[in-house]
C-alpha cells in the first residue's frame, strides 16, 4: 500500500509533479473541444442510423450491433467527459474532490468499461457477418434485432464484470498523471498484474477475433463476386456496404487501442518493476500512459464517421462508375432468362 496521509483513500500515489506543474499541462479547452466533437459525431451518426431501412433481417441485425456501438461511444465520452471536465474546473485537485475514491473507482470502472465494449461489440459484428456470409441458412433465427440487442447487454454485462474486478481486490484503480482522470493502476503487485494482463489480452483478443473473422468473410465475398457463379448472381450490395464498414471500424480500432494495450502488458511484465514500492512512476511512463490513453480515445470519435462515410448513398456519389457498373451486373440474371425465354 502506497504511504500516504491516512484520512484519504487508497487511489492517490506519490507525484513527481506539483498541483501547479499538473494545471500547467492540461489544458481544459483540449478536453473540451475533444468530448464536443466526439458527442456531436455519434449524434449524427445515431439520427443516421434511425433513419437506414432496409436490406432484410441480416442489415437489421448488424444496424442494431453498430447502433449499439455508437450509442455505447457516446455514452462513454459524455460520462468521462462531464468527470474530466468537473476535475478541470476543480483545478486537478482530486484530492480536495474526491478524498474518498469513490468518484475515482468509478471513473476507473467506467474507463475500462467503456474501453473493452467498443473491442468486444466489434469482434461480435465480426462474428455475426461471419455466420451471414459463410453459413447463412445455418441459423437464420439469428439475425434479428432482438437477438442483436441481446448480444449487446451481453457485451456490457461481461464489460462491466471486468471493470468492477479492482473493487473486488483484483487490481486497483488511482489517479493518473495528470491529476483528471483514474485507471488501473501499473503496479507490480500480483493484483495489478494479473488484472492489466486481463484488460489487454481480452483487448487483444478482440482485435484478433475481429482480423481473422473479417478476413474469411471478405475472401467468401470475393469467392461469391469472381467465381464461375458470379454471373449468375446478383451482387449483394448490402453485404459489401457492411463489410467494408466492419473493416473501418476494424481498422480504427487497432490503430487507436493496440498501442496502449502493448504498453500495458509491457509495463506491468518490466523487471525490475517500472513502479516503484511507494507508488510512483517515471515522468516518461506517466506521460507515455497519457499519450496513448488520448489516442485510444479517438476511437469513439472516428467509430461514427465510418458509419457516415462507408453507406452507399456516399460510395455511389463518390464512385458513380462502380454504381453504373453494379446495377448493370444485377440486370444481367434477367437479360439471361429474358434472352432464354424467347428462344
Amino acid at each position: 500500500m502506497w504511504s500516504n496521509n491516512s484520512s484519504l483513500g487508497p487511489c492517490f500515489r506519490p507525484s513527481n509533479l506539483s498541483l501547479e506543474e499538473r494545471q500547467l499541462i492540461a489544458s481544459p479547452w483540449f478536453a473540451a473541444s475533444f468530448c464536443i466533437v466526439g458527442l456531436a459525431s455519434n449524434l449524427l451518426a445515431l439520427s443516421v442510423l434511425a433513419g437506414a431501412r432496409g436490406g432484410g433481417p441480416q442489415r437489421s441485425s448488424f444496424l442494431t450491433l453498430l447502433g449499439g456501438l455508437v450509442l455505447t461511444d457516446f455514452l462513454g465520452l459524455l460520462v468521462t467527459g462531464v468527470i474530466v471536465a468537473a476535475q478541470h474546473a476543480a483545478r486537478l485537485d482530486w484530492r480536495a474532490v474526491d478524498p474518498g475514491c469513490r468518484l475515482c473507482h468509478f471513473m476507473g470502472v467506467v474507463m475500462v468499461f467503456f474501453g473493452l465494449c467498443p473491442l468486444l461489440l466489434g469482434a461480435a459484428m465480426a462474428s455475426e457477418r461471419f455466420l451471414g456470409i459463410t453459413r447463412p441458412f445455418s441459423r437464420p433465427a439469428a439475425a434479428s434485432p432482438r437477438r442483436a440487442w441481446a448480444t449487446v447487454a451481453l457485451v456490457w454485462a461481461a464489460a462491466l464484470a471486468l471493470g468492477l474486478l479492482p473493487l473486488l481486490g483484483l487490481g486497483r484503480y488511482s489517479v493518473q498523471y495528470p491529476g483528471s482522470w483514474c485507471f488501473l493502476t501499473l503496479g507490480a503487485g500480483p493484483g495489478d498484474v494479473a488484472f492489466g494482463l486481463l484488460f489487454a489480452l481480452l483487448g487483444s483478443l478482440s482485435v484478433a477475433l475481429s482480423f481473422v473473422l473479417n478476413t474469411v468473410s471478405v475472401a467468401t465475398l470475393c469467392h461469391v463476386y469472381h467465381g464461375r457463379e458470379a454471373a449468375r448472381q446478383r451482387p449483394r450490395d448490402c453485404e459489401v456496404e457492411m463489410m467494408v464498414q466492419l473493416l473501418g471500424i476494424m481498422l480504427v480500432a487497432s490503430a487507436c487501442w493496440l498501442p496502449l494495450l502493448v504498453f500495458i502488458a509491457h509495463t506491468v511484465l518490466l523487471v525490475p518493476p517500472a513502479m516503484s514500492p511507494e507508488g510512483q512512476l517515471p515522468p516518461a511512463t506517466e506521460r507515455q500512459l497519457l499519450i496513448y490513453l488520448r489516442v485510444a480515445t479517438w476511437n469513439q470519435i472516428l467509430d461514427p464517421w465510418v458509419y457516415i462515410l462507408f453507406r452507399r448513398a456516399v460510395l455511389r456519389r463518390l464512385q458513380p462508375r462502380a454504381s453504373a457498373r453494379a446495377r448493370a451486373l444485377s440486370l444481367r440474371p434477367q437479360l439471361s432468362n429474358e434472352t432464354t425465354a424467347l428462344r
